[in-house]
């Protein structure tokens, strides 16, 4: 059935209305839009407009207002989604489609309409609603990036609006930051009348105002009034007016939620606190922790701890490398508390201080201790509360009271400071001497040697890798017969395509993956020899050997004719039934097993994703692609470099926290992942970020509410449950409060108790 294409109705971001009359001017069929030449579709007044507006490079697609001399965006289509290029195209098609035609070739349906459309309109009426039960999200930040950002506003199922950040719940006090009174369970909608006043109504027009409602002051002077409401950046909920005239406008707030910025809940993200001055706030560290490493606003996405203990819980004497560290009038909010008891305030001190599971305790007047792991959100300053917060961190500073001999007061500077200066001479004149002998050795080796490598080099001598690898060196000619000239693609990524081929006269099926790029493939070639050539299990994909002819680089495996588990679970008509996929977790966990405690030198995958886990003949899963791994030795517990996010993904879903920042890695990340396939293969669900996803089996698993976890399949319910704690367990933000792999196999076969999961901490913020 066709229908007229209205386009406010779209409008998700902004309650927006204007003191006007109601027109319209019709779009035809066939019209464009391009960037530069015809950018946008107005309204009668000339007021809003729908098209192309640049932000920083490129272009987006959405409604704003013409509040000059910039324009205020209203409504931004498929807003997490990259910036088309000004090759671009909208176009209301003869179909009745609305599309935007893009560079790639892909056409996208801009308004989400599932009927054709005869005509499309802009109006200047505005006339969104917020009905029960749906939401509307901030925006990035304050600047152009419109991009879903940390809050929520709510209707609530109980009548009443609610405020919350997207790292906690609608139905949590503790994430609740602002809420209206509640009119009935009977309420509606939200709409903003035209005379500027935020309305909720009940179905049978009972209605109660939000906000005071706006004088009309001077209302004459102006050629029209425009009022907005929008849950702005940093969580508050803000009233605004616009007033125009021939030649300018005026934009003035007319009422806000929240007075003091602080009360928005996470607005300074994790391991960081919120002050405010004058309406204005900042954020800031706490003690122990250093900003995230981001090219974002940084300071609003929190803080990560400046070192690693994952052997705390095993050591003995925790003072010899602890400090606490203490703030007055602070106020966590409790959210993250795992222990609420009644102490002193010394011993409050004491009891986080000996407790390895405890990074923070807070104590208030009246005598309750509260204990805290990390992250710690929700943090202000607020020099109205009565309240110490104690934080550890890992410099020791006062050793006399927890068992360290501090330095003696009389310790003179200057001597310190030429002994040092002395020290550092000492080491850099044997630097530059150790340099200076390793240079000549370097070349007087080269030169003796240089006739050989050149060999190696031309002819890929078999002999050299052999020695190392016990792989085999093919030619490019054997490859290239062998797939026919690289004729059937099996699988591709950014770095390459995967081909299938046969060699032993045709008997035996191999794929052969081709790295295209030079620079990054020849990393991830030698990445991937390195970490494979060390390896040999049954869910292990086994590399059987490799090609070396001058830029050109190919590693030949052994061919899983069964897929992938990403295309059984998202790309058939029919996923696996119950019973073939929990086999596959455990095939997994023991493959990750092996890498990180089974061989020579233990291995961090980095990229454990249902595309990287492939089946053989006889379904047994097995783990590929080594390319982002990591080697560490037995006597490392984590490794300095930083994992690259796997390009081939397009979002960060699969990746430990961690990952993103330049804090030490360890075996945990691939914990994470495997906690995240682990939901994915319970719930056969890859429309969901891992944040959403989470939340929603975590919610299943309070409620013990199987039925919507596992909708009309027959399963087992407490094998189900199972993993869900598991999975769970392996997901949460703290790399600390992670299980082993080992542990991770003891849970699923059913020999280890499996704890209560917390909720997990969505990636949202980092």
């Amino acid at each position: 059935m066709a229908f007229i294409l209205l386009i406010f109705l779209r409008i998700v971001f902004l309650l927006v209305t204007q003191v006007s009359d109601v027109t319209s001017s019709n779009i035809t069929l066939g019209s464009t839009l391009t960037p530069h030449r015809n950018p946008s579709w107005r309204s009668p007044s000339g007021l809003f407009a729908f098209g192309f507006y640049q932000q920083d490079d490129g272009f987006a697609v959405g409604i704003w207002l013409e509040n000059k001399p910039n324009i205020t965006v209203v409504w931004t289509s498929n807003r997490d989604d990259p910036l088309v290029s000004s090759n671009s195209t909208i176009e209301l098609n003869r179909d009745g489609w609305l599309l935007l035609h893009t560079n790639g070739g892909k056409d996208k349906n801009i308004t989400g309409q599932i009927s054709q459309a005869t005509s499309a309109s802009i109006l200047d009426s505005g006339g969104q609603k917020l009905v029960r039960e749906s939401n509307i999200t901030s925006s990035f930040s304050s600047s152009q990036h419109y991009a879903t950002g940390k809050f929520i506003l709510k209707m609530m199922p109980q009548g009443y609006l609610s405020a919350f950040p997207i790292i906690g719940s609608s139905d949590d006090t503790y994430s609740r930051y602002w809420s209206t009174d509640t009119l009935s369970t009977d309420t509606e909608s939200l709409y903003l009348s035209p005379n500027g006043s935020l309305i909720l109504v009940q179905y049978n027009g009972t209605r109660m105002v939000v906000n005071k409602p706006t004088s009309s002051e001077s209302g004459m002077d102006y050629e029209a009034v425009i009022f907005r409401a929008t849950l702005d950046w940093d969580g508050n909920f803000v009233f605004y007016s616009h007033r125009f005239t021939n030649s300018s406008s005026v934009m003035k707030i007319e009422w806000k939620a929240l007075q003091d910025p602080c009360q928005a809940k996470g607005i300074c993200g994790f391991n960081s606190y919120c002050t405010s001055i004058d309406g204005e706030f900042q954020c800031h560290c706490l003690p122990g922790f250093v900003d995230l490493n981001d090219t974002r606003d940084v300071k609003y996405y929190g803080c990560y701890r400046n070192f690693t203990d994952e052997e705390a819980c095993n050591r003995k004497g925790l003072e010899l490398s602890y400090n606490v560290t203490e703030l007055d009038n602070m106020d966590l909010l409790a959210y993250k508390s795992y222990l609420v008891t009644n102490l002193s305030k010394d011993d409050c001190r004491r009891s986080c201080f000996d407790d390895c599971n405890c990074w923070a305790s807070l104590y208030y007047g009246d005598g309750n201790c509260i204990k805290l792991k990390v992250p710690i959100i929700f943090a202000v300053l607020n020099t109205t509360i009565t309240s110490t917060v104690y934080v550890k961190t890992s410099f020791p500073k006062d050793g006399v009271k927890y068992g360290i001999t501090p330095l003696p007061e009389s310790t003179n500077l200057d001597v310190v400071r030429k002994k040092l200066v002395f020290i550092l001479a000492v080491t850099l004149g044997c630097l530059a001497l150790v340099c200076t002998v390793m240079a000549f050795a370097t070349f007087f080796f080269y030169r003796v040697h240089a006739h050989r490598y050149q060999t190696i080099s031309e002819n890929v001598d078999d002999g050299f890798y052999k020695d190392h690898f016990a792989l085999r060196a093919f030619s490019f000619a054997e490859l290239h017969k062998a797939t026919d000239g690289f004729k059937e693609v099996i699988g591709r990524n950014s770095y390459g395509e995967v081909y299938k081929g046969f060699i032993s006269e045709g008997t035996k099926a191999i794929a052969v993956k081709r790295l295209e790029k030079i620079i990054e493939g020849e990393g991830r070639f030698r990445a991937e020899i390195t970490a494979i050539a060390q390896t040999h299990h049954r869910n292990l994909v086994r590399l059987l050997g490799f090609c070396i002819q001058g830029t050109t680089k190919l590693l030949v495996y052994e061919f899983m004719s069964n897929g992938s588990l990403e295309h059984l679970l998202f790309n058939v008509e029919s996923p696996p039934g119950w019973k073939e996929r929990v086999r596959v977790p455990l095939d997994v966990a023991r493959g990750i097993l092996y890498l990180h405690d089974e061989c020579e030198s233990r291995i961090i995958h980095c990229n454990i994703k249902p595309q990287n886990i492939l089946f053989d003949e006889c379904w047994t899963a097995k783990i590929s692609d080594f390319g982002l791994s990591k080697l560490i030795r037995a006597n490392q517990s984590g490794t300095l470099a930083s994992v690259s996010v796997d390009r081939d993904r397009g979002r960060r879903g699969y990746v430990a926290p961690e990952s993103h920042t330049n804090t030490l890695i360890s075996t945990k990340v691939d914990i994470y992942s495997f906690g995240v396939v682990l939901l994915e293969i319970l719930c056969c669900r890859k429309d969901m970020e891992i944040d959403v996803l989470s939340s929603w089996v975590y919610n299943c698993f309070v409620d013990k509410d199987w039925n919507r976890l596992a909708g009309d399949e027959e399963v087992d319910v407490t094998m189900l449950e199972k993993m869900v704690k598991v999975g769970l367990l392996c997901i949460q933000h703290d790399p600390d409060a992670r299980p082993s792999i080992k542990n991770v196999i003891l849970m699923l076969e059913g020999t280890a108790d499996i704890p209560i999961p917390p909720s997990p901490t969505p990636l949202t913020l980092i």
